[in-house]
């Protein structure tokens, strides 16, 4: 049974003939301890579609199934704390007044979970901070350490399901790859499913199992990361998209590339 089933999920904003469709009946399935990613320019519906599997956009139709249970745009406590979100900026997503402590704690409160200093420094420690950073702000703390404990934030509710939305966008390359081992290791530690949405192939090729090409809100391709390392696509964009990813190279050079190869 699949962890996420989606079927002809459409979201548009507006009404009538006003109406912007964002996303245009896009179906796909996630299997549980895979890792599903979104690819596209900017614009393209990606985050739209993270976010109503979120339960953020309520303004979508179509179906969507988590763990076998169908989900409404409005959810229920217990289908909120089955998936989580990680956003882009570590910078924003965090209460600038806040301790990490009382971070971590908010979402604890909300769902009524026992054992929460316990939680706190459990959840720290699976992402690699040391216990007494629940003492410190988001001001003391680097770009990659608030990322590290926006996942712990959502982790502490022990999703099985988390949705990121670029998560490594914001912080320097030097940084990139420790999150995105970081969130590896967590997956296959903890049996999670993922969804992230990215622009950049490289993130996408390093942490996805399979992958959609999104273009002007619909999946152009669905295919795997082996295929994508071997640049061995079917759409144009696709293409267009690896290449970016490897650097420019002009239409006439790449047209004298696949003649030699074909000599």
């Amino acid at each position: 049974m699949a962890m996420i089933k989606v079927d002809n999920l459409a979201v548009a904003y507006g009404h009538g003939q006003n109406a912007l469709k964002v996303v245009k009946d896009v179906s796909f399935e996630v299997a549980k301890g895979e890792t599903f990613g979104l690819v596209g320019e900017s614009g393209c519906g990606k985050s739209t579609v993270l976010g109503a599997l979120a339960g953020r956009n309520k303004t979508w139709s179509g179906s969507v199934v988590i763990d076998g249970e169908a989900a409404n745009p409005k959810r229920t406590k217990s289908q909120l704390a089955k998936q989580q979100m990680v956003f882009q900026d570590p910078f924003g997503s965090i209460h600038p007044r806040h301790t990490i402590g009382r971070t971590l704690l908010e979402p604890l409160e909300i769902h009524g979970l026992d054992r929460r200093q316990e939680r706190i420094e459990e959840v720290l420690r699976d992402v690699g901070l040391p216990h007494n950073f629940r003492y410190r702000f988001p001001h003391q703390l680097s770009g990659g350490q608030r990322q590290r404990v926006a996942i712990a934030r959502a982790l502490i509710l022990k999703p099985r399901i988390l949705l990121l939305d670029e998560p490594t966008s914001a912080l320097d390359v030097s940084i990139q790859a420790e999150i995105l081992n970081l969130l590896k290791d967590l997956r296959e530690r903890e049996h999670l499913t993922y969804v992230l949405v990215s622009h950049d192939m490289a993130v996408i090729a390093h942490l996805c199992d399979r992958v959609a090409v999104m273009q002007d809100g619909v999946f152009v391709e669905v295919t795997t990361r082996e295929n994508l390392l071997k640049g061995e696509v079917a759409h144009p964009y696709t293409q267009t998209l690896l290449d970016g990813s490897r650097g420019y190279v002009p239409a006439r050079q790449r047209r004298g590339l696949q003649s030699v190869g074909h000599a």
